[in-house]
């Protein structure tokens, strides 16, 4: 009769199987995994989540799980409170670099057990603009962006040269690059990512929100171009959408908010109004854009979630950042005595964190609606929707956009609205439609997602603990992994194999460390050097690249922000890239330094 197993041999098999597919991760950043628990919500551990091979999921995870433990420890937590707004930036730069890199080099190492015809490319990330109240310098943060190609070194050859035609060549479009691709026997798995999902609230120290947030997709995003604007968007459980598909009414994000009331008080009979919840963007930065959506939700006497709403553990809500993780809290329930509740998210989100939210969405029962905005952003809501419909290239653009503001425009915003609708335009964003709903990005339409969130800090939305310490050396790190076929938390608990300091300098960039002080003429020079440097440039400083040739990359520093980078760093850089690109010009024959 054969022997059961106890439930601690269970558990050392399951550490091992976790370690043994999770080493190129954990392998890169000097860390043995102690402990791997689960709970899964929906599906089970022996199905996955279905999107790749379960070792290949389970690379992904411990991906996120890193890049959580790493900037938490050294991306400067807190570090940025009450410093004035220079120093404040500083310390956000550092974290989104800090998480942007490791995020990277996960996905780097993880790329080698790839199968040979397969990429991960980044179609989507945040980071390129400012924010509300951040000034223009500001929101060019460290990011995994557009064009990022992680595959084995063939593939990644033949991507990089279509991605580099694809922002160069204005006759070469994504249909184009689509084709050739298909062709070529290549699947492309489409990315949208946020390494630091609230970067304010973790430079300032916040004690909830920040998260590292990959999806990833079974095929690209039809996008061209490196773009980031803001997109208007209303998330609703799917009974809502189909009550109103039933009684004959347009449900979107241009509906508005009485009829989207009277579908959800006949969806839900006996609903109170203080029993809707609406979360939505906060605070005075944002009065211009959404005051008149406040006023309308507040005059119908539902509940407008603010900073002071209470959320299961015990945490309260924020709303001056973060449109992501309250996609966790969406849906309908009932409480004890039968009372339905629904909480709904609405107002506007940037593009990247719009996509990743309505994809979400899908996977937890929600029906999601955009509309496309620029990065501009001054008008109201109802009014900034009919900018991105206008034609940047006829003769009444100016005359037609003015129309829509209460005061005149100088020539030079006029420029700046036209160059953003342009921009969009050339990132192939679907802008002639109403609303866009997440098909809309799928080449395919029918699309498959593996959605991971690793926890620096407790989630008030999905309850999810943070970062924390287990043993002098040892964390345990939480990850919400959702797909079609199944929701789990894993939680990861990661030993560091060396001491902080040691640590530090594995988990930080190569050209950091440089900066920091660490003599690179005396230092080892390895080929990986090249690749490092390349891969932390477009990371660092992706407004000062210019992609050229086959495989070239030009770097201008006068397009670097002194806010974004001091001038000490620009020439400490500088010299490295000097030296490297005079000692090893066979090795870094890509760079070109202006």
């Amino acid at each position: 009769m054969p022997k059961t197993l106890t439930d601690e041999q269970h558990r050392r098999n399951r550490v091992a199987q976790w370690a043994f597919d999770t080493r190129p991760v954990l392998g890169r950043f000097h860390l043995w995994l102690e402990d791997v628990a689960s709970e899964w919500m929906r599906g089970s551990p022996a199905r996955g989540f279905g999107f790749a091979e379960p070792s290949l999921e389970r690379a992904l995870v411990a991906a996120a799980a890193v890049t959580a433990l790493g900037t938490f420890l050294f991306g400067r937590y807190g570090e940025g409170k009450g410093l004035a707004k220079s120093g404040l930036n500083a310390v956000k730069k550092d974290a989104d670099a800090m998480s942007s890199y490791v995020l990277s080099e996960g996905l780097w190492f993880i790329s080698r057990a790839l199968p040979e015809n397969h990429a991960i490319m980044v179609c989507l990330g945040e980071g390129l603009m400012p924010k509300a109240g951040e000034t223009p310098e500001m929101g060019a943060n460290p990011l995994l962006g557009f064009g990022r190609i992680y595959a084995r070194p063939q593939v990644a050859r033949f991507l990089d040269r279509r991605v580099t035609q694809l922002i160069n060549d204005e006759g070469y479009e994504w249909d184009d690059f689509y084709r050739e691709v298909t062709e070529a026997g290549i699947t492309i798995w489409g990315a949208a990512i946020d390494t630091l999902e609230n970067t304010s609230r973790f430079a300032n120290g916040a004690p909830t929100g920040p998260i590292t947030v990959l999806h990833l997709f079974d095929q690209p995003l039809t996008i061209a171009r490196p773009f980031e604007g803001y997109m208007g968007n209303l998330f609703v459980p799917r009974e809502v959408t189909r009550t109103a598909e039933e009684s004959s009414v347009l449900l979107d994000f241009l509906t508005p908010r009485h009829k989207v009331l009277e579908v959800i008080e006949k969806t839900y009979p006996g609903i109170q109004r203080e029993h809707v919840h609406v979360w939505t963007l906060r605070g005075k930065s944002r009065e211009q854009r959404l005051g008149r959506l406040w006023a309308e939700w507040e005059a119908l006497g539902v509940d407008l979630v603010d900073d002071d709403t209470d959320l299961p553990g015990g945490h309260k809500a924020f709303t001056e950042s973060g449109t992501y993780a309250p996609i966790y809290r969406c849906g309908a329930w009932t409480e004890e005595g039968g009372k339905p509740h629904v909480f709904l998210c609405d107002g506007y989100a940037a593009s990247a964190e719009a996509l990743q939210a309505a994809t979400l969405a899908r996977l937890f029962g929600l029906d999601a609606s955009m509309a496309m905005y620029t990065s501009l952003f001054e008008l109201p809501l109802d009014a900034e929707r009919h900018i991105m419909q206008l034609d940047p290239e006829a003769a009444n653009f100016a005359q037609r956009l003015q129309a829509l503001f209460p005061r005149p425009l100088a020539d030079p915003e006029i420029a700046a609205y036209r160059a953003n609708v342009r921009a969009a335009r050339e990132a192939n964003f679907a802008l002639s439609k109403r609303v866009m709903t997440a098909d809309d990005f799928f080449p395919k339409k029918q699309w498959r997602c593996l959605a991971l969130s690793g926890f620096m800090l407790p989630d008030p939305y999905s309850g999810i603990d943070g970062v924390r310490q287990v043993a002098s050396d040892t964390y345990r790190v939480a990850v919400r992994a959702t797909s079609d076929l199944a929701d789990a938390r894993i939680d990861l608990s990661l030993r560091l194999m060396e001491d902080l300091n040691v640590s530090r300098l594995i988990f930080n960039p190569l050209l950091d460390r440089f900066v920091a002080g660490e003599d690179f003429e005396s230092r080892p020079v390895k080929i990986s050097d090249s690749g490092r440097i390349r891969n932390e440039l477009q990371t660092l400083a992706s407004q000062a690249l210019e992609f050229f040739g086959t495989n070239g990359i030009r770097v201008h520093f006068d397009r670097i922000h002194h806010d974004l980078m001091s001038p000490e760093k620009k020439e400490r850089i500088r010299l490295v890239l000097e030296w490297y690109k005079k000692n090893h010009p066979v090795w870094f024959e890509w760079l070109e330094i202006r």
